[in-house]
């Protein structure tokens, strides 16, 4: 497939592809355009032309151009699930509600939008009675959206449908691992009726897009979810030209259990929470603290929901669990694995390649002490779990982390429920299921190294705007 760039199907301005594999079978898909500098650079002269006529389109006719493309993304959602499933192993029904998910985003920050209002001030303070002051919400410019490759459609959806409601113009920058769906989506959005130099979409190395993003003069923000790192790298770069940067970043989410916990509800969230997305989901329950008193049952019974599960073709209804992105990353996850047995952990089941990309789910016993029960964030169908006593003690541990994304509290007790709660660092509880949930209007991000900002339709759109005071002085007198 080839980029998108100012209403145009382009190649790369030197003609360098990437391959994108069938993360399940590696087998060749198809190849999408390395960008240089000059392609990025033309994409976002572009983009700023675009968004001065975008930003002055009526708030309905960009809504109404919203709400078509999510009305045709809806018409072809089983197109786009299993392309979707095929470049990146995620199971079939896994990949169709993602994008039923999408379409549901777009309305809803189309809808926002129409609903987006300003304030007016009062005149209390001494000197101002005579004076009007109103706010109106504008937008910022050219948005950059850098997407991950594990909820690639949704995710992807949560920052353009955002951005675009809000007048700005995007530049997409899809994972290049998986690019292939987000772009037939961006096929969708210029086919109803968003002009092509208000969408642009670029692929090649985030390493060498990004920087450019980040850097440029004319990128009045960036949204990007991925990886602590990059995002850390990306703030310092956009410092420069003070843009707004919106990152929604790693996780090492905990899962506290305890021993009055409904028992089967515990353990079923535990292991549906971890392998969902083949363990690849920034809030994804990592840590798994459950009380001493029933931890060995708890084990037990994990390892035998973790023994029926079925495994097979993405494509398959059946399928439960789905390959990872790369076998790069099934091998960054085995590494782990290792690293944390060394460290003495015991380990209960799993903890070998099924296949290249296929990681068996692995449960391991682990203490407090481990790098996987602190910071080592761990991308893959793991259950590490660690005992407590107390309340205390499962806190501390569960706060030991340098991220603090979503956490899990299992407990019948209510007070006990929003007491822990209280006192986790992080930026959503779920109480008697695990972190892995979001609600498309829920404000989602973290704390900590887990991010700055948060994404969903109650809150995007102030982010997405900038605030501009009108004071008409002595208009009363």
């Amino acid at each position: 497939m080839k980029m998108f760039i100012n209403g145009e199907r382009r190649e790369a301005s030197d003609g360098r592809t990437i391959d994108v594999l069938n993360s399940a079978t590696l087998e060749f898909i198809d190849t999408v355009p390395a960008a240089t500098e000059k392609d990025v650079n033309e994409a976002i002269a572009a983009a700023k032309e675009g968004a001065r006529y975008w930003g002055s389109l009526p708030v309905y006719e960009r809504s109404a151009i919203l709400n078509k493309a999510a009305d045709l993304i809806d018409s072809r959602r089983e197109e786009l699930a299993g392309s979707l499933s095929i470049e990146m192993g995620k199971i079939i029904s896994e990949a169709r509600p993602e994008v039923r998910v999408a379409a549901q985003i777009i309305r809803g920050f189309a809808e926002k939008a129409n609903h987006l209002y300003g304030q007016t001030m009062t005149d209390y303070q001494v000197g101002t009675e005579h004076d009007i002051i109103f706010t109106r919400h504008e937008p910022l410019g050219v948005v950059a959206c850098i997407s991950p490759f594990n909820y690639p459609v949704e995710l992807c959806s949560q920052k353009y449908a955002a951005a675009l409601a809000a007048g700005n113009a995007v530049i997409i920058k899809p994972s290049t691992d998986n690019p292939l769906t987000v772009m037939k989506v961006a096929e969708i959005l210029w086919e109803a009726g968003v002009p092509g130099n208000v969408l642009q979409l670029v692929t090649g190395a985030g390493s060498d897009i990004g920087d450019i993003l980040s850097e440029s003069p004319d990128i009045a923000a960036i949204t990007f979810t991925g990886s602590t790192a990059v995002g850390k790298h990306i703030a310092e770069k956009a410092a420069g030209t003070l843009k707004r940067v919106f990152l929604e970043l790693g996780g090492n989410d905990p899962y506290i259990v305890f021993e009055d916990a409904d028992f089967e509800l515990a353990v079923t969230g535990a292991v549906r929470g971890r392998v969902q997305n083949a363990g690849q989901t920034c809030c994804s329950p990592k840590r798994f603290l459950v009380q001493n008193s029933i931890k060995d049952a708890f084990i037990k019974r994990a390892v035998e929901q973790i023994g029926a599960l079925v495994m097979g073709s993405p494509l398959d209804d059946k399928t439960e669990l789905g390959s990872l992105i790369s076998a790069k990353a099934a091998k960054t996850v085995d590494e782990q694995v290792k690293l944390t047995i060394s460290q003495g952990a015991k380990l209960i089941c799993g903890g070998t390649f099924i296949s290249e990309t296929y990681y068996a789910p692995t449960i391991l016993e682990v203490t407090p002490s481990m790098d996987i029960a602190k910071d080592m964030e761990c991308f893959g169908p793991v259950i590490p779990i660690i005992g407590f006593d107390t309340e205390e003690e499962a806190i501390a541990i569960a706060n030991q982390t340098m991220y603090g994304l979503q956490a899990g509290v299992i407990t019948k007790d209510i007070n006990k429920a929003i007491r822990v709660a209280a006192k986790l660092e992080c930026g959503g509880v779920v109480i008697n299921q695990s972190g892995n949930y979001r609600h498309l209007d829920q404000p989602f991000g973290g704390r900590k190294m887990s991010g700055i900002g948060r994404e969903g339709v109650s809150v995007t759109l102030d982010e997405m705007t900038q605030v501009k005071s009108y004071i008409l002085r002595n208009i009363l007198e």
